[in-house]
């Protein structure tokens, strides 16, 4: 019996056989380089804390185990519930805050490092899903932009004061990014609301 390769039937079980393949394949390619990606997943976040730590120039050209040793040497191994990291730094004591807020065009994140005082900043890195390049995109590629940060205090008494404004540098303001107003006003936005709503107890913790 000749096979009739232009009935429908035919057709149907063709296409079904091919997407069952391609699927299967699609899985197990995933499945293969997950273990891959996961570690890639985990050394990118390990070096947005080291660069929040103002570590950026010793993370730059560093193999990924010379940062993975440099992670653990600086930063202990456990979060507290909140997910706040320890680190130790010249041998003083480093909070790392991990914030997300909602970009122009995406979300956007932060490693906001601060001091024992729990008020003084000790460093940021500022990441985004989709900014717009040479524009809110500057507020993870503008490191000089990052550092501006570092020495702002985040509270004027019990109130909290940290922002991001327009032709604003004070000692708790950081002026915004040049032509990006949405991205810096989102940031600003993010800043205050994951600091007012997720931080605010163990910013005030007194120790």
């Amino acid at each position: 019996m000749k096979l009739n390769t232009n009935s429908n039937a035919y057709i149907i079980i063709y296409s079904t056989i091919l997407v069952l393949i391609v699927a299967f394949l699609l899985a197990f390619v995933s499945q293969t380089l997950k273990p891959m990606q996961d570690k890639n997943v985990e050394l990118d976040r390990q070096k947005q804390i080291l660069y929040s730590l103002n570590l950026a120039d010793t993370v730059k050209g560093a193999s990924d185990e010379q940062v993975i040793a440099l992670y653990q040497a600086v930063v202990a191994p456990e979060t507290d519930s909140l997910g706040i990291y320890t680190a130790t730094v010249k041998g003083d004591t480093i909070y790392v805050l991990p914030l997300k807020g909602q970009g122009m065009w995406g979300g956007i994140s932060c490693f906001l490092a601060v001091k024992s005082d729990r008020n003084t900043i000790y460093g940021a890195y500022f990441n985004h899903e989709s900014e717009t390049a040479g524009l809110g995109a500057e507020i993870k590629d503008n490191a000089q932009w990052q550092a501006k940060f570092q020495g702002k205090q985040i509270f004027i008494g019990d109130s909290l004061a940290l922002s991001v404004e327009k032709n604003v540098n004070n000692e708790t303001t950081v002026d915004a990014v040049t032509g990006a107003t949405v991205t810096s006003t989102a940031v600003s936005k993010m800043l205050q609301d994951q600091l007012q709503k997720k931080y605010m107890d163990f910013l005030k913790k007194e120790e």
